[in-house]
C-alpha cells in the first residue's frame, strides 16, 4: 500500500514549480489530488495528469478570494467527502528595494503569502476537524527566518511569518489529531527562481542561476520532485510524531559560514 493511498490533499499553487513537484510525488503515492492555482498552466496541468490516468481536480481560483477558496473546497468535499492532507505551497516573490516599493507591490506578497494561506486553511479546517487526523504543511523558506538577500523584503517578511503561522496553528489543532508543519526550501529549480535571476541580470539570468549552485555545497539547485518528497514524508503517517516544525531542505546552502574559509 501506498503511502498517501485513499488521502485526499489539496496543493495550492500545483500547476507549475513546486507545487507541480508536490503533486507529481503524491499522485505517485496513491492520493488524490485537488489543485487549486490560479495560473494559465492549470488547464495544461490537469489534462497532462488526466492523460496518464491520474485522479486530479482543478480549480482555477485566487486564493485572495475567500469566497472563490470555499466554493472550490466546498466541491472538493463534496466529490470525496473528506480532506485529508492542506498544502499551503502558492507563493509570490518579486525583488525591489524597499525604499522603491510602493504600497502595491507589498500587498502583493502580503496578499497571497500570508492572507492566501489563511483564507486556505481556514477553508479546509472544518473539514480536516471531522477526521480528527490530518497534516497541514505550509510552505516557508529559508529566506526571512534564517537568511537574506537585498530587494527580498517584502518576501522574507511574509515567509517570516508563516513559520509563526505554522507553529501557533500547530498548538492549537494538536487537539484535533491535526499535524502543522512547515517546508523551508533554499534553491529549488522553479519558474519562480528563473523570474528573480531574470530580474537579477536580464542579459544573462543562466549566469546568475550558475552562481547560486556555486554557493551551494551540493554544487546544484533542488528539484521539484526532491522537495515533493518531503512534503509526502509530511503529509504520511510516518511522520506522525512531527508537529509545528520547519524543515530546511537546501542542498547545505545554510551551512557555510563563510565561502572562502577552510581547508
Amino acid at each position: 500500500m501506498e503511502k498517501l493511498e485513499g488521502k485526499v490533499a489539496v496543493v495550492t499553487g500545483g500547476a507549475m514549480g513546486n507545487g507541480l513537484g508536490i503533486v507529481k510525488v503524491f499522485l505517485r503515492y496513491g492520493a488524490k489530488v485537488a489543485i487549486l492555482d490560479y495560473s494559465e498552466k492549470l488547464t495544461e496541468t490537469v489534462e497532462n495528469f488526466k492523460n496518464e490516468g491520474k485522479e486530479v481536480l482543478g480549480y482555477k481560483v485566487d486564493i485572495r478570494d475567500f469566497k472563490g477558496v470555499k466554493d472550490a473546497i466546498d466541491d472538493v468535499y463534496s466529490k470525496y467527502g473528506k480532506i485529508d492532507i492542506l498544502i499551503n505551497n502558492a507563493g509570490v516573490c518579486k525583488l525591489e528595494q524597499f525604499m522603491n516599493m510602493d504600497d502595491t507591490l507589498r500587498d502583493f506578497h502580503f496578499d497571497i503569502n500570508i492572507k492566501g494561506t489563511w483564507n486556505v486553511t481556514k477553508a479546509c479546517l472544518p473539514y480536516m476537524k471531522e477526521l480528527k487526523e490530518g497534516s497541514i504543511v505550509n510552505l516557508s523558506s529559508v529566506t526571512g527566518p534564517m537568511v537574506a538577500d537585498s530587494g527580498e523584503v517584502a518576501y522574507a517578511t511574509t515567509k517570516a511569518a508563516l513559520i509563526g503561522f505554522t507553529k501557533s496553528l500547530a498548538a492549537e489543532l494538536v487537539q484535533d489529531g491535526i499535524r502543522v508543519n512547515a517546508i523551508m526550501p533554499g534553491y529549488i529549480m522553479t519558474p519562480m527562481v528563473e523570474g528573480m535571476a531574470n530580474e537579477t541580470d536580464k542579459n544573462n539570468p543562466k549566469a546568475v542561476v550558475d552562481g547560486i549552485a556555486k554557493g551551494i555545497p551540493m554544487q546544484r539547485l533542488g528539484t521539484i520532485e526532491e522537495l515533493g518528497e518531503l512534503a509526502a514524508f509530511l503529509a504520511s503517517n510516518e511522520s506522525s510524531y512531527i508537529t509545528a516544525q520547519g524543515i530546511v531542505i537546501d542542498g547545505g546552502s545554510t551551512l557555510p559560514e563563510t565561502m572562502t574559509m577552510g581547508v
